[in-house]
């Protein structure tokens, strides 16, 4: 991964507002890299502790959370609903998607 992409995902990161998810496909899209998904998960699964950056609101394209059933699952959860994110059996609903 460059830095250039490593940048660039964590600017539509944290462009992504509170209440909306976005899904690692569409993240990598607007980051000029559409096929580098899984790239976007490797960076939100090695960010710093202690970063500030909204990890929880990136999620799989069909709606899945993929820490589901893990501590950090289920800190994912907590955070999108206390957000005002709908969470239905370790799903978010389309309507919860962030349109830039």
């Amino acid at each position: 991964m460059n830095q250039e992409f490593t940048n660039a995902v964590y600017q539509i990161v944290a462009a992504i507002p509170a209440g909306r998810v976005a899904s690692y496909g569409q993240v990598a899209r607007q980051a000029g890299y559409p096929r580098h998904a899984r790239f976007v998960g490797r960076l939100m699964g090695r960010l710093p502790k202690g970063s500030t950056l909204p990890w929880h609101r990136v999620i799989r394209g069909d709606g899945g959370l993929p820490l589901a059933g893990t501590p950090s699952g289920e800190l994912q959860i907590q955070r999108l609903t206390d957000e005002g994110v709908t969470v239905l059996g370790n799903r978010v609903p389309k309507s919860c998607f962030w349109q830039p």
